[in-house]
């Protein structure tokens, strides 16, 4: 699908006549930091240890839920048991354990200029993720300094997590910003169905095993092949975008 497709795409569904960018909200795990092997590792290891049966690709699909969201449903589901929020904590800081024992992920290769050429570009980057794991939050300022607002929407924020649209909601809110004054940025289905419902222009990225197709039947207005490539096509994307406004 070309960019300009895309763009007619979602003025035709969203009812706007034009769209005027002013922020990117910006998934994590994914998309700045190539970290969802290490993450499917651990939940592995958490389930396994508590017998409780699951795949590792499963994990992909949940991507974007909260921690103790995806704690609740495979204990539900494994086991019948209902366990309580404080469990469903304690049970995610010990994946939390498991997931840093297996070292620091990588950057992810291209995100660094993405967020270089929107922020180049006037836009505010406002980080929106589902995970609550401190070790990768506190690399960001690090990792991406200078680059994301001081305001973030962490798994800690919201009541609903993705693909409930409160976090990109929350985010839009957190900018000051109008849904059609937001692109998303995201590689799982799950938010990029939360970016969708949010209203805003949903960027898909196929960083991870899940196909384009899955991104695209979950609400993605456009799909990249990676990090790499959105940052080649995006300086193209948004003048696109603000071209609606003439």
């Amino acid at each position: 699908m070309t960019e300009q497709t895309a763009i007619a795409n979602y003025l035709k569904y969203s009812g706007n006549k034009s769209v005027d960018i002013k922020v990117a909200l910006v998934d994590c795990d994914g998309v700045l930091y190539d970290s969802m092997k290490n993450h499917t590792r651990a939940w592995v290891k958490l389930m396994k240890k508590n017998n409780v049966k699951c795949s590792r690709d499963e994990f992909y699909q949940y991507e974007g839920m909260t921690g103790a969201d995806i704690v609740k449903m495979m204990f539900r589901r494994g086991t019948g048991k209902n366990i309580t929020d404080q469990e469903a904590w304690e049970y995610y800081k010990v994946k939390g354990r498991y997931f840093n024992e297996l070292g620091e992920p990588a950057i992810m290769e291209g995100a660094a200029d993405v967020l270089k050429i929107t922020k180049a570009a006037g836009l505010k980057n406002v980080l929106v993720t589902g995970s609550n794991q401190p070790s990768i939050l506190e690399r960001i300022d690090h990792d991406y300094d200078g680059l994301f607002e001081a305001d973030r929407v962490t798994g800690a924020d919201t009541r609903n997590g993705k693909p409930n649209p409160e976090p990109y909601l929350r985010g839009q809110q957190k900018a000051g910003a109008k849904p059609s004054e937001c692109i998303v940025i995201e590689n799982a289905p799950l938010g990029v169905q939360a970016g969708h419902a949010s209203g805003s222009f949903t960027i898909g990225v196929t960083t991870g095993p899940i196909p384009e197709k899955d991104l695209y039947k979950a609400g993605a207005d456009i799909v990249y092949p990676s990090m790499t490539a959105l940052a080649e096509a995006l300086p193209l994307l948004l003048e696109a975008l603000r071209a609606t406004k003439q």
